[in-house]
């Protein structure tokens, strides 16, 4: 009798308790094995020839590269690796970029370990996993011909840009977005310059006028 082989997981994300906690529910599924976990997108790009993961579940904001830079490294090498995003961000601002990037799903990490289950069990199958909600907007935009994202202000952000769009939005100021995202806070400084150039934005307080009209709207998610 032949024992089906176990489907090879790797994580990629950096805070250790939901790596644990990822691991933990997995393991309570016969057929998955978590071959290797990382918190910087860098390494997992450099093992991932060596593992030869089944999925790869990934986190958005990482220390250096981010998770949709990573995603679109990992498709660049391989256009058939599957891979879930698991992220604290708001599905309705990045579960279609990481589609877009080439993730097969999408899925906030409050949700239960039976949504993480079944969105693993999912993408895994082939398919792809996002919300209702979400599913049902991607579905009636491309029956209406649109691009959802294309008429967004935010589409001529780069990823990073957008994290930091988005936190401004949220009242997150210079020196709490470089600890979220493990940056330097000059960093984070030259992103918003960046910010306000591509959209025009006379100054900061506009900028952070913007992205807290942008974060209340549902005009542009």
């Amino acid at each position: 009798m032949n024992i089906p082989l176990k489907k090879k997981i790797i994580i990629v994300d950096d805070h250790p308790i939901m790596r644990k906690g990822l691991v933990s529910t997995l393991e309570t599924e016969q057929g998955y094995e978590v071959t290797a976990q990382f918190e910087r997108a860098e390494d997992a790009i450099l093992a991932i020839s060596k593992y030869k993961p089944d999925l790869l579940i990934v986190d958005i904001s990482l220390p250096g590269m981010s998770g949709l830079e990573l995603i679109k490294n990992v498709i660049f090498q391989d256009s058939k690796q599957k891979m879930l995003v698991i992220s604290r961000h708001e599905e309705s601002i990045y579960a279609e970029r990481s589609l877009r990037a080439g993730a097969k799903g999408y899925m906030m990490k409050f949700e239960s370990s039976e949504i993480f289950l079944k969105a693993v069990r999912k993408v895994l199958n082939g398919g792809i996993y996002v919300s209702d909600e979400i599913a049902d907007k991607l579905l009636m935009n491309a029956m209406s011909g649109n691009k959802p994202l294309m008429n967004s202000p935010v589409d001529i952000l780069s990823d990073r840009e957008l994290e930091v769009f988005e936190l401004i939005g949220r009242g997150k100021s210079s020196n709490e977005i470089a600890d979220q995202l493990h940056l330097a806070v000059k960093t984070i400084e030259t992103y918003r310059s960046r910010i306000k150039e591509k959209m025009d934005f006379k100054n900061s307080t506009v900028l952070v006028v913007h992205a807290v009209k942008w974060i209340e709207s549902e005009k542009y998610i």
